[in-house]
């Protein structure tokens, strides 16, 4: 087959992407159409730039979209690259095999300057994200403020300066479309996993936030 693919992985179907935007979801009208339930209607779409092709996230499901095991917001795809909308997967075939620049550092600059306690907000945020393979929800208000001793209060001002910071517009799963765009930009990184007996007193290999070189 010519042009960029990807083949569905419970079904062997290979579906080829459209010249511009694929759209990818559970509901009717759409390209790509899966039945799995962790689906949403409208969940995700491909578009092709030129020979690159790249896979957006719509925000609109709770399971969120992953490229190789990893949430994303947006995400630039290679030959072989493994998408997961929810918990159906395909692979993608067709893509022209060069160095591509990952989206992830093509974005970075356009980070927003963060507060100490925005980056401690953001960071219990998208915890669940990190220490899960699969991204079912990020923390909400209630575990966030548990974890920083703060009130539930306090934490629901913090993130509605990030959604603004963020351009996060209103409507449902406004915190997953946030922390997918915080992941998506490289702001929030994995440790390595410390063991039980070393883990207290090292609070510096806990998931950390970058913030932006000023």
């Amino acid at each position: 087959m010519e042009g960029p693919f990807i083949r569905i992985e419970d079904t062997g179907e290979v579906v080829p992407l459209r010249p511009e935007i694929t759209t990818v979801g559970r509901g009717r009208g759409v390209d790509i159409r899966l039945t799995d339930p962790s689906v949403s209607r409208l969940h995700a779409e491909f578009v092709r730039r030129g020979p690159y092709v790249y896979v957006v996230d719509l925000g609109l499901s709770r399971n969120g979209t992953r490229v190789n095991g990893r949430p994303i917001a947006r995400r630039v795809l290679d030959d072989g690259d493994v998408v997961s909308f929810g918990a159906a997967r395909g692979r993608i075939g067709g893509v022209p095999r060069e160095d591509f620049v990952p989206e992830v550092e093509l974005r970075r600059a356009a980070a927003p300057e963060l507060t100490r306690r925005e980056v401690d907000v953001l960071t219990s945020l998208c915890r669940p994200a990190l220490s899960d393979e699969a991204f079912v929800a990020p923390a909400t208000a209630r575990e966030i403020a548990d974890d920083l001793v703060v009130t539930e209060a306090a934490v629901k001002q913090h993130l509605l300066r990030l959604y603004q910071k963020f351009r996060i517009p209103e409507g449902t799963n406004r915190r997953t479309r946030l922390a997918n765009e915080v992941v998506a930009l490289g702001l929030v990184r994995p440790t390595p996993v410390v063991p039980p007996q070393r883990a207290a007193g090292t609070p510096e290999q806990q998931t950390s936030v970058s913030r932006r070189a000023s």
